[in-house]
């Protein structure tokens, strides 16, 4: 009986393993999109934009600059959704379409007083930051 239970998960492992059952999606149905999501450290709203930090790796921050107009209407480059209420983190959702940059989704948390909104001094002038901005590039260097 032992050796027939071995010989019958030995059987159920080939089988589950074998490549008759893999799944193989065809060319034309897959995405044109991916994305790269960061979790958000800080989010800095700016008159002119929102600078996001976030984390490179273990001892490192890296930023973007994310202008307003990207927010602004239905077929703008930027999405601000408000997560729900509990333990979830602010996170930067970065899409491209067929390798080029396509458009953002910023994961708030919707009270500013959380701990991820922070504050520009009103005597900062950052505004250079934000011009001719067409593309975002995270980097994890």
């Amino acid at each position: 009986m032992r050796k027939l239970v071995i010989a019958a998960v030995f059987v159920a492992l080939m089988v589950a393993g074998s490549p008759v059952f893999a799944q193989k999606v065809p060319e034309d149905k897959q995405s044109e999109y991916y994305y790269v999501k960061v979790s958000v450290e800080k989010i800095y709203p700016y008159r002119a934009g929102y600078v996001v930090s976030y984390r490179k790796g273990l001892h490192s921050i890296g930023r973007v600059y994310l202008p307003l107009e990207w927010f602004t209407n239905a077929a703008s480059k930027g999405e601000i959704i408000n997560l729900p209420a509990g333990s979830a983190w602010p996170s930067l959702a970065v899409y491209y379409k067929n390798g080029e940059f396509s458009h953002v989704r910023l994961y708030v948390h919707r009270w500013r007083s959380h701990q991820t909104w922070g504050n520009i001094a009103q005597n900062i002038d950052i505004d250079d930051r934000f011009d001719n901005i067409e593309t975002i590039n995270i980097s994890f260097k």
